[in-house]
């Protein structure tokens, strides 16, 4: 989003940082979601003040800081002072960028991708999710954002009330590497399956194939970290019309969300997506528990380079969907990776 249309929208204000450095800050107008930073003078974007940062971002979980020419050392240096930790996003096709600092390029085909927070199919779904420009495309390949809790204060009340008070379960496969990564073999008997170790998010449940399957639950509206009002927040659009997944996730009685459901839904998320038109050192920072974040279709992907990292807040609060002190939370997390097999079929779902 180019400076002077966002000054346009919203009026500024100046805010004197530490090192006497200078920026303006646009807060949230109708129809743009995010609040706006960008420098005056030679402020780099390490300068702006933390605090500042942080006070914006629980306020409207959306910060676009844009002008400021970051690099990729500045994006890293800006993620580290907000998390504590990251993870991986282990999904095929991301180049990683900066070996050691868990900064990976994004998803390397060009499709359009639909509204999801990062990781919402798995339970260390992470608390923010960065990305920043090193390339910026011409045309398309903009990075879209949606405010859940504006999402469901939206739905119809049919919707609202039949996702209220209701659970998301995902269910999914294993692999001998997983099961001894959460259950300490790679051949568990069912004693083992029903009692996993403490720190183990998944449940796990033997088929009548033998196949051993993992699964997890989180609500189908929840409460961010830092709203008080309930958001959608969740893998379901991405499954149903990127991955073209019927049954991922299921309500928690084992029955899929109705399709009309979900077309009355991406629908109106439509209505309330931003665009964010990328300039080179542009960084993007959400909250991943309120904002959900997707792409338009990529014309040029020579051209358009993004940085992604996902990390675990400093200021996180304890959130009672999670293990206690779970592993991705004391240490950076590079989940177990899936056989090849498994890798082809995720590919030919995109």
């Amino acid at each position: 989003m180019e400076g002077d249309m966002a000054r346009a929208i919203a009026r500024p204000c100046r805010l004197r940082y530490r090192r006497h450095a200078m920026a303006r800050i646009l807060p949230p107008a109708p129809g743009r979601p995010l609040t706006i930073i960008e420098p005056t003078g030679e402020t780099s974007l390490l300068e702006v003040d933390e605090e500042a940062i942080i006070a914006h971002y629980k306020a409207h979980g959306a910060l676009l800081f844009s002008g400021f020419g970051a690099t990729l050392d500045q994006f890293h240096g800006l993620a580290r002072r907000m998390c504590s930790t990251s993870v991986v996003n282990e999904s095929p096709g991301r180049e990683l960028l900066d070996p050691g600092k868990a900064i990976y390029a994004v998803d390397g085909g060009t499709n359009a991708f639909s509204l999801h927070p990062e990781l919402s199919r798995e339970p260390w779904k992470p608390d923010l999710a960065m990305f920043g420009c090193l390339s910026a495309p011409t045309e398309g390949g903009r990075t879209t954002l949606c405010d859940g809790v504006a999402l469901v204060k939206a739905l119809p009340e049919e919707i609202r009330r039949g996702l209220e008070g209701r659970r998301l379960v995902y269910p999914m496969s294993t692999w001998p590497t997983l099961l001894e990564y959460w259950l300490g073999t790679a051949e568990p008997n069912d004693d083992q399956l029903r009692n996993p170790p403490e720190g183990c998010p998944y449940q796990f449940m033997r088929l009548h194939d033998g196949r051993i399957a993992r699964l997890f639950s989180r609500p189908a509206l929840h409460k961010p970290m830092f709203a008080d009002e309930l958001a959608f927040g969740n893998f379901l659009l991405f499954a149903r019309f990127n991955n073209k997944r019927q049954g991922f996730p299921l309500f928690d009685d084992f029955t899929p969300v109705p399709d009309e459901w979900l077309e009355t839904i991406r629908q109106i998320g439509d209505t309330l997506t931003l665009a964010v038109k990328w300039r080179q050192g542009d960084v993007l920072m959400l909250d991943n528990t309120r904002f959900m974040h997707g792409r338009t279709a990529i014309l040029d992907n020579a051209e358009r380079q993004i940085a992604t990292y996902f990390g675990y807040l400093k200021f996180a609060l304890p959130n009672p969907e999670e293990p206690v002190d779970p592993i991705w939370r004391r240490t950076d997390f590079d989940p177990p990776r899936p056989p090849e097999h498994l890798v082809r079929q995720a590919r030919e779902r995109l």
